[in-house]
């Protein structure tokens, strides 16, 4: 089979993983946590500081890490969703690997290519979390809800083009609790230059996040 070069489209989509590792993971990061920081201390009139009254309980985390990103999705799934990839996948260094993990699968089979991240973010909070979920589906607008996932979830699939070749990416965007989960799932055929159907891709996308969601449940803190 003869040699087909990646156009410039996809070449470029290897770059982020450098960009990733060297940013901390702007990309998936959410705005830093706003908890309050109330005064422990009460003056009593008469210049003694009285005793610190129990300060309130932070709200319980159903979360408190990230599982293992590349364990996320079954080697069924993968091998469906990313033909040819390696079912182990590859981590993106993370300046916090409890907090926030990702897991990339690409590969090139035939002229066919597919390329899959799952990545996840634990906040603070249910709220926060809620907070950073609408600021997230607000910057990608055009999707849709996705029922039964999570808290709330939302996908968005959509189609560019550069040098007649057509990229199809899907986004899937879930809250569950204080953690953030977030598919990216996109494909290109280089022998046609066409993407695939959007149905292919967001279904993609969804299978992969049902899967890291349940990945997700099943690490869940006690």
């Amino acid at each position: 089979m003869r040699s087909l070069p990646l156009p410039l489209a996809l070449t470029a989509r290897l770059s982020p993983v450098v960009v990733l590792a060297a940013v901390g993971w702007t990309l998936s990061s959410g705005p830093a946590s706003t908890g309050g920081h109330e005064s422990a201390s009460n003056d009593d009139g008469g210049g003694t500081k009285s005793a610190s009254a129990p300060a309130t309980a932070a709200a319980s985390k159903t979360y408190a890490s990230s599982p293992a990103p590349c364990g996320s999705i079954t080697v069924k799934n993968i091998k469906s969703l990313v033909p040819g990839a390696k079912t182990a996948g590859k981590e993106i260094p993370s300046t916090d690997t409890k907090l926030r993990r990702t897991c990339s699968w690409n590969a090139l089979k035939g002229y066919d290519y597919r390329w899959l991240d799952v990545s996840y973010e634990i906040t603070d909070s249910d709220e926060s979390a809620a907070k950073t979920y609408k600021q997230r589906i607000e910057e990608k607008s055009g999707g849709g809800a996705v029922p039964g996932l999570g808290n709330q979830a939302y996908s968005v699939v959509n189609l560019t083009t550069e040098d007649k070749q057509q990229t199809r990416e899907g986004v899937v965007i879930v809250q569950a609790s204080n953690a953030l989960v977030v598919v990216t799932y996109n494909g290109s055929d280089f022998e046609s230059k066409k993407a695939p159907d959007t149905d292919v891709i967001n279904k993609g996308a969804i299978k992969a996040a049902k899967d890291a969601v349940a990945a997700l449940e099943a690490g869940q803190s006690g």
